[in-house]
C-alpha cells in the first residue's frame, strides 16, 4: 500500500479522500491555492502544499511538482478538475506517480464521448441512438438531425455537467443551437467538437457504479439521478424506483463484461438513460467516482475510495465482493449549495459563521466546511452533502426530511428549502418522476417552500 499520496483536488472532495486515506494509515498531502489556504479541512492532512493562484487546481505542472517535492508515490485526483484528463494521468505515470484511477489509455477512450459510444457499442452496450462520431460542421449536423429525427440533443465530445449541450426540437433551431453548443464546449473544455443523440423525453437518468481491477468487474448497483435542473443533479437515490431485478441482471452483466474487455482498472460510473418503454441506453462513462457515490456506499456498507486505493496498489478485487458487501435498504443524497434559489440559483459565496449539521441514526454528512469558514466565489458553491439510509425508501426519505429540518446554516442562502420541498413532494415520494419533473414543478415547489427561513437568508 502507498505510504503517502497527493490529493489533487479541493474542498469536500479532498476532505473525503483524506478521511479514508488517513483511516488506512496513508499520509496525505493536500494542495491549496491562495484562495483556499485558510479552510479548516486542510488541518486533516499530513502536509499542506501551496500551489499558487486560484486556477492552480488545473495546473498539472504544479500538482506533479508538489507530489514529487513531498515524496508522494500516488496521486488521487478526486472528481472534477483533472480527474478525467488522460494527459494528466499520463504525465503522472511518466513521473512515476501512480494515478489512482484507470490508465491514460482507458481514460482517453472514455473521455471522448463519441469514441466511448463506438467502444461500448462494439462491446455490446447499446448507446442512445445518434451520430456514429463527432458532427464536423453544420451541414453534417443538419443531415444527422434529419436522419435521427427531432428532437435531438447536441452534446460536447469532451463534455460534462450539462455544458456544451443544447436541445433541438425543430430543424430551424439547429443552426443557432450548434453554434452556441460549439462555443460553450470550446470555452469549457478546450474542445469544440459535438456529437448528436436522439432526445429521449421524459426519460430517467440511471447510473451504474463499477469497480474493476482489469480482470474482474462488479456493478455495485444503480443510482437514480433524475431530479435535475439544466442537467445538474440535485437529489440522488439508490436503488432506483424504476429499475426492476430482471433489467438489473441483464444490464449489469453486460456492463461488467464490457469493463473487463476494456481492461478497466478502478472505480467508474456508467451513465444510462431509461426510456418510457423500459429500454436502458448508454450515454457515457465517467472514469472516476461521482459526487453521489455516497448513496452506494451507504447501501453496500463499502468505502469506494478505499477500493480505489487498493486497486491502484495492485490489490485484486475479491471474487466474493458482492457477498462481502450485500445491498441493504435505501439511501438518498441531497446536495446543499450556497445559492439563492429564487434568483435562478445564483451562487452566494461568503462567510458561514454558523454551521450546525444533522446527526442521528442513518445520517451521514460530507463537508469540508466548519463554522467560520467561507464559501469561495472561485469554485463550486457546495456546502455539504446530506446522505440518509433506511431499511426502505420511506424510512430513508423520512430521515432526510428530518435531517434537512435540523440543518442550520447562517451567513449565506442555501438550497435546503428547495430540498425540503422536493423530499415532501407527492410526485417524488411516489417514485414516478423523470428528468423533466423538477423543471416543470419548480415554480410550485418554490411557492410552497419556506425560502424566508433563517437558513435561507443572508
Amino acid at each position: 500500500m502507498f505510504r503517502r499520496i497527493l490529493v489533487a483536488n479541493r474542498g469536500e472532495v479532498a476532505a473525503r479522500v483524506i478521511r479514508t486515506a488517513s483511516a488506512m494509515g496513508i499520509e496525505t498531502v493536500a494542495v491549496a491555492t491562495d484562495a483556499d489556504r485558510d479552510l479548516s479541512y486542510l488541518q486533516q492532512a499530513t502536509v499542506v502544499a501551496g500551489i499558487g493562484d486560484r486556477r492552480a487546481y488545473l495546473d498539472a505542472d504544479a500538482l506533479i511538482a508538489a507530489g514529487l517535492r513531498h515524496r508522494c508515490s500516488a496521486v488521487h485526483p478526486g472528481w472534477g478538475f483533472l480527474s478525467e484528463n488522460p494527459t494528466f494521468a499520463a504525465r503522472c505515470e511518466a513521473a512515476r506517480l501512480t494515478f489512482v484511477g484507470p490508465d491514460s489509455a482507458s481514460m482517453r477512450r472514455m473521455a471522448d464521448k463519441a469514441e466511448a459510444r463506438r467502444t461500448m457499442t462494439a462491446l455490446g452496450v447499446a448507446p442512445v441512438p445518434g451520430s456514429a462520431g463527432p458532427v464536423e460542421d453544420l451541414a453534417q449536423a443538419r443531415a444527422e438531425a434529419a436522419r435521427i429525427g427531432v428532437p435531438v440533443l447536441l452534446k460536447a465530445v469532451s463534455g460534462g455537467g450539462g455544458r456544451g449541450m443544447r436541445r433541438v426540437y425543430a430543424l430551424d433551431q439547429l443552426d443557432d443551437a450548434f453554434r452556441a453548443a460549439t462555443a460553450e464546449a470550446s470555452s469549457a473544455f478546450g474542445d469544440p467538437r459535438l456529437y448528436m443523440e436522439k432526445l429521449i423525453e421524459r426519460g430517467r437518468h440511471i447510473e451504474l457504479q463499477v469497480l474493476c481491477d482489469g480482470r474482474r468487474a462488479f456493478v455495485l448497483g444503480e443510482r437514480e439521478c433524475s431530479v435535475q435542473r439544466r442537467h445538474q443533479k440535485l437529489v440522488e437515490e439508490t436503488p432506483s424506483p424504476a429499475v426492476d431485478d430482471a433489467l438489473r441482471a441483464r444490464v449489469f452483466a453486460t456492463v461488467e463484461q464490457a469493463c473487463v474487455a476494456l481492461g478497466y482498472r478502478g472505480a467508474g460510473t456508467v451513465e444510462m438513460l431509461l426510456d418510457q418503454d423500459g429500454g436502458l441506453w448508454f450515454m457515457e462513462m465517467n472514469t472516476r467516482l461521482q459526487v453521489e457515490h455516497t448513496v452506494t456506499e451507504a447501501v453496500r456498507g463499502i468505502d469506494l475510495v478505499e477500493w480505489q486505493l487498493r486497486i491502484a496498489a495492485n490489490e485484486p478485487l475479491p471474487s466474493d465482493l458482492l457477498e462481502r458487501y450485500p445491498a441493504r435498504g435505501h439511501a438518498v443524497e441531497c446536495r446543499i449549495n450556497a445559492e439563492r434559489v429564487a434568483d435562478d440559483f445564483r451562487p452566494t459565496p461568503g462567510p458561514v459563521p454558523v454551521l450546525e449539521l444533522p446527526q442521528g441514526e442513518g445520517v451521514r454528512v460530507d463537508t469540508h466546511l466548519a463554522a467560520g469558514d467561507r464559501v469561495s466565489p472561485h469554485y463550486d458553491s457546495m456546502i455539504a452533502k446530506l446522505i440518509t439510509h433506511g431499511a426502505d425508501r420511506t424510512q430513508a426519505l423520512d430521515r432526510m426530511a428530518r435531517a434537512l429540518a435540523s440543518l442550520r446554516v447562517e451567513g449565506v442562502p442555501t438550497t435546503a428549502g428547495l430540498h425540503r420541498a422536493i423530499v415532501d413532494a407527492p410526485a417524488f415520494r411516489s417514485g414516478a418522476y423523470d428528468t423533466s419533473w423538477l423543471e416543470g414543478a419548480l415554480a410550485d415547489l418554490l411557492a410552497g417552500s419556506d425560502l424566508a427561513a433563517p437558513s435561507e437568508s443572508p
